[in-house]
């Protein structure tokens, strides 16, 4: 069975937008992970969309990765020249919400079931703000990274989307070169790039790897 792609749905939600008479353009939340992984999705998107980005993120650790991250992300959008406006929705430190999510899965491998969940539990909340704030669509930046599985975001987006009746954006945004100018926009805006995903397991894991060296 071929594999989806997820960029071609994109490209033609894109031509949709900017083919129709008049030209409206809509609303999206874009949940966002960190600049980074922010940077050439807000170049690209905020083309054809009007984006407020949710930082939403319990499961990063600890606190002052949160507000370092956090504050990255606002300094960004402030210096980045969009075609459309860019707004952000900043959120409280709440771990605890991850750590439950996580009960009975904490010795799980990065990418494992666990990331599975952690996916969801920030993609959902992203889906239920669209709701109640009457966003045309919602998306996340997490699939621009080639770290974590595209093919789970979307389909979880996909689930979403029929839940909470608000349109989802179906994305890879690693392609098109994606990820190679996030990372070109990293450098060109000396942005925080963190070297763990955010989680405490994440963390664990990458000390453990460091150590080895």
């Amino acid at each position: 069975m071929p594999k989806t792609n997820y960029q071609k749905i994109l490209d033609n939600i894109i031509s949709d937008i900017t083919s129709a008479s008049p030209i409206v353009v809509p609303t999206l939340l874009l949940h966002s992970c960190c600049a980074p992984c922010s940077s050439y999705t807000i170049e690209y998107l905020s083309n054809y969309f009007n984006i407020t980005i949710l930082y939403y993120n319990p499961n990063i650790y600890p606190e002052e990765e949160f507000i370092r991250r956090q504050n990255e992300q606002k300094e960004f959008i402030q210096k980045l020249k969009t075609k459309n406006p860019v707004k952000l929705i900043e959120t409280n430190y709440e771990p605890d919400t991850f750590l439950n999510m996580a009960r009975g899965l904490e010795n799980l491998k990065e990418g494992d079931k666990r990331c599975y969940k952690c996916y969801k539990l920030r993609m959902e909340q992203t889906a239920l703000v669209a709701k109640q704030k009457g966003f045309d669509y919602f998306t996340t930046t997490l699939s621009i990274s080639p770290y974590k599985n595209a093919t789970w975001i979307n389909e979880i987006g996909e689930s979403l989307e029929q839940e909470y009746q608000v349109k989802y954006l179906y994305a890879d945004l690693k392609k098109k070169n994606g990820y190679k100018r996030s990372i070109e926009l990293s450098h060109e805006y000396d942005l925080y790039r963190q070297d763990y995903c955010g989680c405490i397991y994440s963390k664990v894991e990458h000390d453990k790897r460091v150590s080895k060296v």
